[in-house]
């Protein structure tokens, strides 16, 4: 089957809904139509084999199940088998229930398992009592699914359009079950490209892992990658998947494809990682955007605080409300250690589909710049590819493929590589804005193109050919107006603090500071006699304004007639009638400058400078008196400022576009305004 009729198909399939219409909701649709499609395509999976299985079965019925199953699958061929006589052809039309029920317990274990994560057994009922269900059978036994019709490739995409249907339908969001197969293909290109040549050696067996596998599509795109480059290559995939008609689908996916379908779990990865102690050669992932983490937070943060570097978690923990590098960590921690020795053994590669969000969130210090720090300090990152806008379908933000290596060829060693997919440039003959012309400049896309209908947000899809490129101009690790190539501590920095002196000018004579003070509660528990003693010398006060701390609070003293002040009461009636002045004395504590609290600044001095000049450069020349405070040191290197790693992606590719000249937007101003004239004219008239 096409990729271009595979709508048609998912079409006909979802017609049943016409059958269902008012004995079911529209969000009951999808539970009745997608596991009637997937016990469809299983039983055209079987046809071919299915004589030699029921010959088999009247042989070995007898024996003990285990026994039983080993033989049943080798006549299958299959990894699963069915012994029921009856399909959805031949239900007969008396008790069709019971019969689809015995038809279903009579698959293998392993396949009977999905139709329970269906809850099937309870849609045959309530279709029967429709009088629906001998009528919903015959509909999907007219339909072919046999793999010569349609192919593993082309069943995924009927899938994850009836997925797509299923969730408008029910107001659920499609893009958690799947992602778009141009983004899967381009992904999975980038994870496999560099190792084209040992995928193509005899023999060969790697491991495939998703850890929020959806329907399967990254786990199938990367098996039929490396099929077309080694048909004779064994890929075993694994996968865990938290909702249960997606691990459902998906583990029909791979029973079809002969994967050993215990490898696909049920349930939440990050919480209950079911694979807790595999690694794997290839990973990729699709996490959901920017959802909080907050159910799991507590088991989160006890493996945090607990194990460490020993767990998943070690780096750091990013912020509640965004959980997407809680999945990068998860992957990088079943990444297998490089053997220099032998370049055929250990190393992993990884590609993970995320938002903006993972590049630049939190300042230095933070658990997501620790994770970035992390993973560039460990030269784990290869390459980052920004996608074009509105490539989801459930989402129209900028996303971003992360491509990361255990295994980094020499070229490629302390070098991070950005390649930006959503560029834009002028049309050829197009009128650009900054050579006076008469209006704004067009452009075209570079990377994707429009669809022709759109698909929930999914507006836009990358071409095979803007694939082949990007893809390219990785492996090639090429820089061009579209990829540059960085050392990774470009994109590292150390967060100083600016310290600059306290200078307080003192206005002992102002009624509304005076006033401010004795509306302080701290005021009021100097008592009523010390009270008055102070607000009677501060109305002696010969001058208005004092700069010097020190000097006035000698002459507050001295007018006290013996009270006493202590340093807390002296730094209130201080708070309350201070302000800063650059004219005034530094203040001083034991003899040491301090600092003023409200001048703190922070800078951000990039790793490959020294902090000195940096300082001496930029700061200096602008408040003279400052300094660096150097116990603020950062708790890895011990050296001072705080390191911190972001990745600006975007003012990497920044290109400044002059405004128009103001000819042309006077030009555009008469022009509009003389089609007003006219138009008034016209209703005038």
């Amino acid at each position: 089957m096409t990729n271009n009729n595979f709508s048609s198909t998912a079409a006909f399939l979802w017609s049943v809904a016409d059958l269902l219409r008012g004995d079911f909701k529209q969000s009951q649709y999808g539970r009745i139509i997608l596991p009637f499609t997937l016990l469809r395509r299983l039983e055209c999976v079987l046809e071919t084999s299915k004589p030699d299985v029921l010959a088999k079965y009247e042989v070995v019925k007898a024996m003990p199940f285990e026994a039983q199953d080993k033989l049943l699958t080798h006549a299958a061929q299959l990894s699963f088998y069915n012994t029921s006589k009856m399909d959805l052809n031949h239900l007969g039309e008396t008790d069709v229930s019971s019969n689809l029920e015995s038809y279903i317990q009579s698959f293998s274990p392993n396949a009977r398992e999905i139709f329970e994560h269906f809850d099937f057994f309870n849609t045959i009922e309530k279709l029967s009592e429709a009088d629906l269900l001998y009528k919903v059978a015959k509909q999907f036994a007219k339909t072919d699914l046999h793999p010569d019709t349609i192919s593993n490739y082309g069943m995924g995409l009927v899938f994850e359009e009836l997925i797509r249907r299923f969730a408008e339908s029910s107001n659920e969001t499609a893009g958690e079950h799947f992602t778009p197969r141009d983004i899967v293909r381009l992904t999975t290109s980038l994870v496999f490209s560099n190792d084209d040549d040992l995928l193509t050696q005899a023999g060969l067996v790697r491991s495939i892992y998703d850890p929020t596998a959806g329907t399967g599509g990254f786990l199938s795109s990367g098996m039929e990658y490396v099929r077309e480059l080694n048909e004779k290559a064994s890929l075993s995939a694994f996968g865990q998947e938290l909702n249960p008609e997606s691990y459902a689908i998906c583990k029909a996916d791979m029973l079809i494809k002969g994967q050993k379908v215990d490898n696909i779990k049920l349930g939440n990865t990050l919480s209950n990682d079911q694979l807790r102690t595999d690694k794997f050669d290839y990973m990729l992932s699709n996490p959901p955007f920017g959802v909080d983490w907050k159910k799991i937070q507590k088991f989160i943060n006890t493996e945090h605080s607990e194990k460490g570097f020993e767990g998943r978690f070690g780096a750091g923990l990013p912020r509640v409300s965004d959980g997407s590098l809680l999945f990068l960590m998860h992957l990088v921690n079943k990444m297998r250690p490089h053997s220099p020795e032998n370049k055929s053994e250990g190393g992993s590669r990884i590609g993970i589909i995320l938002n903006g969000s993972p590049l630049f969130t939190g300042g230095a210090g933070s658990g997501e710049s620790e994770i970035r720090r992390y993973i560039l300090e460990h030269d784990l990152l290869e390459a980052i590819v920004a996608l074009p806008t509105d490539m989801f379908y459930n989402t129209g933000i900028a996303t971003y493929v992360w491509v990361l290596s255990s295994q980094k060829p020499a070229r490629r060693k302390g070098k991070v590589q950005l390649i930006n997919a959503s560029k834009e440039r002028a049309k050829k003959g197009g009128r650009g804005r900054s050579g006076g012309g008469e209006s704004d400049e067009e452009v075209e896309n570079v990377f994707y193109q429009a669809m022709r209908k759109s698909l929930g947000s999914k507006r836009k899809e990358l071409t095979e050919e803007s694939i082949e490129i990007l893809v390219k101009t990785y492996g090639q690790f090429v820089e061009n107006d579209f990829s540059k190539i960085f050392d990774y501590q470009a994109f590292g920095y150390r967060r100083i603090t600016v310290e600059r002196p306290l200078k307080l000018a003192i206005y002992p004579r102002d009624l509304q500071r005076v006033e401010s003070l004795t509306e302080d509660n701290a005021w009021k528990n100097l008592g009523e006699d010390l009270q008055q003693v102070v607000l009677e010398a501060l109305a002696e006060f010969e001058q208005d304004k004092y700069l010097s701390r020190d000097g006035f609070l000698k002459r507050l003293i001295a007018k006290l007639n013996g009270e006493k002040l202590s340093a807390a009461q002296q730094k209130l009636i201080i708070k309350h009638l201070s302000e800063h002045d650059d004219a005034a004395e530094v203040c001083k504590v034991k003899g040491k400058v301090e600092a003023n609290p409200d001048l703190r600044d922070n800078e951000n001095v990039p790793l490959t400078e020294s902090v000195a000049d940096y300082f001496t450069r930029e700061v200096l020349p602008h408040v003279p008196d400052a300094w660096i405070d150097t116990k603020k040191t950062d708790e890895k290197d011990g050296e001072v400022g705080i390191v911190g790693y972001e990745i600006p992606f975007n003012r990497h590719f920044y290109e400044y576009v002059p405004p128009r000249s103001l000819k042309v937007i006077d030009a555009e101003l008469d022009a509009v305004s003389a089609e007003i004239m006219q138009l008034l004219q016209e209703v005038h008239s």
